[in-house]
């Protein structure tokens, strides 16, 4: 089209010139197909001309019935397998497709992707549990949890060491969750395969509230659909996926879904501790900064005894550290060197390093930082992964190796996987994340009782909300040693920090894995944390 309105408008100039016929044999030159036209019409493109489709690919015209779009229609694609788990072999029937929320009108507002596994149950069996599992960013799919984690497969991996290249192998999961709790593995709006339909723009989903209204109108659809609604229920979240649940724990239980139990890991619940001018951060982050040092030999000698190690340094940090972070400028000179002396002892970077970021080290910083001799850096996702960055002597590291070496096998192998095995198939472009989705997202939220909307999330008083008013609910926080994105001291102050009555404290467990972010990238941590959420089931239904 370019081409003609070119050549056209050569001619028109020609014609204003009294040059007519040049004028015509330019327009006629316009209608002759190029040389490369010529060629496609002689290696077959010529037929496609002649249908509607290339009609209006020729004219550069597309039809609504051209766009792909989700479906308003609900989709399920069924097909049957077994998984073999600790030893036994399970019947299960998987489910790929979509769930259609609404507004209080009933227009179709979005389509939720969803893959749910269901085991088969004998004519009156009690209601097996049901968990529905999802992911963070927010923006982010559920692929990571999906074949990583508790599904009945999984991608092969082997953290912290870097993934090989593909072919990327995906094998029976023997530490699936499916021998306790039917799985509905669930991909946030604008995510992975789920859409808004019709003219609902994707920033109605793309906020606090607005994703945790989202997801309470999946579940209750899916619980609807399914007949679950007398099933034991848990909702699994990572990263962010856990700000998410804090605050479905308490808008589900509002709509009449009571859960027994939350389950959230690499936590972070309260954003409003990271905001600038506040020095929480720094006291949080202490302890990853140590354990990481330890692990990368950087510390005068390797810790005896890890447990007791970290508690000590959580015990600085609570103490002489953010006593020395809230004096500010009018810290002492003794006090200011004291403290940094400790600190070097923590977390192997010198004391004169310590002094000049005056005690407060952020955390791309460090990553640099910490093994700057060796002209390496070190994770964010995981610290135990180290990087190669071109200038050394730079401020911040260029890239995470713990992000970058391990996404290709996931998002390979769940694009083959989906469609493969479980045979479901659409035009859509499989998101792992949303595009755009976590720069434009409203932080803001409400929380039970509140005259008005934070500015920042604390998702930790709905979750508290909820726990006061349902004292059967359950609570289990996950946490990764070497993730420093969301670090596990951090968690333990927002869960300390709930204001939950002390009947109430027995309903709150931890556990610890010396992995990353993802715990499940490491095998034997899998193993570790499979044993613990199967206990953690049997004691919360």
């Amino acid at each position: 089209m370019r081409r003609l309105a070119l050549t056209l408008l050569a001619g028109a100039c020609l014609l204003a010139q009294g040059g007519a016929a040049a004028a015509q044999q330019a327009t006629e030159a316009a209608q002759r197909p190029a040389r490369g036209a010529e060629a496609e019409s002689r290696t077959g493109a010529q037929p496609e001309k002649t249908s509607p489709r290339g009609e209006r690919a020729a004219s550069n015209k597309v039809s609504d019935a051209d766009i792909a779009t989700a479906p308003i229609a609900e989709v399920a694609k069924t097909s049957r397998h077994t998984a073999t788990v600790g030893g036994k072999t399970i019947p299960y029937t998987a489910t790929a497709g979509t769930l259609t929320l609404r507004d209080d009108e009933g227009k179709p507002i979005a389509s939720m992707f969803y893959v749910a596994y269901v085991t088969d149950r004998a004519k009156g069996e009690a209601d097996r549990p049901v968990t529905f599992l999802y992911n963070g960013g927010p923006g982010s799919s559920s692929m990571w949890l999906h074949m990583g984690s508790f599904g009945p497969v999984r991608v092969i991996t082997n953290a912290p060491n870097p993934a090989s290249p593909g072919p990327f192998k995906v094998v029976n999961n023997n530490d699936s969750l499916l021998d306790k709790s039917d799985l509905v593995f669930l991909d946030a709006i604008g995510a992975g395969y789920s859409r808004p339909l019709g003219d609902t723009p994707g920033k109605t989903f793309w906020g606090v509230d607005q994703d945790i209204d989202a997801f309470a109108k999946g579940i209750s659809r899916y619980i609807t659909l399914n007949h679950r609604w007398n099933s034991p229920k848990f909702i699994f979240g990572e990263s962010y996926g856990t700000t998410r649940s804090a605050g479905l724990a308490y808008a589900l239980q509002d709509r009449g879904v009571m859960l027994n139990g939350v389950l959230i890991l690499s936590s972070i619940l309260n954003y409003g501790t990271r905001d600038a001018g506040f020095d929480h951060i720094y006291q949080t982050y202490l302890p990853s900064y140590a354990v990481t040092a330890a692990y990368h030999h950087k510390l005068a000698k390797d810790p005896a005894d890890m447990n007791a190690f970290l508690q000590e340094v959580r015990d600085f940090a609570n103490g002489p550290y953010v006593a020395a972070l809230a004096k500010g400028s009018n810290i002492s000179e003794a006090e200011l060197d004291s403290v940094a002396r400790q600190m070097s002892a923590y977390t192997g970077l010198s004391v004169d390093f310590l002094k000049r970021s005056d005690l407060r080290v952020d955390l791309s910083r460090f990553r640099k930082e910490l093994l700057r001799d060796q002209r390496r850096t070190v994770g964010r996702y995981d610290s135990r992964f180290t990087a190669i960055d071109v200038d050394a002597a730079g401020e911040s590291p260029e890239y995470d190796a713990s992000d970058v070496q391990v996404s290709g096998p996931f998002i390979a192998s769940l694009h083959d996987y989906l469609g493969r095995e479980l045979g479901y198939t659409t035009d859509l472009d499989y998101r792992p994340s949303g595009q755009g989705i976590n720069q434009a997202w409203d932080w803001k939220h409400k929380p039970p009782g509140a005259q008005r909307a934070q500015n920042v999330a604390d998702t930790a008083l709905d979750l508290s909300a909820a726990m006061r008013q349902n004292p059967k609910l359950k609570l289990y926080s996950l946490n990764g040693l070497y993730d420093m994105a969301t670090p596990f001291f951090g968690t333990e102050y927002d869960i300390s920090h709930m204001q939950l009555d002390p009947t109430l404290k027995g309903n709150v467990r931890f556990a610890y894995y010396p992995s990353g972010h993802m715990v499940y990238l490491n095998p034997q941590a899998l193993t570790q944390m499979k044993g613990d959420v199967a206990k953690f089931y049997d004691d919360a239904k």
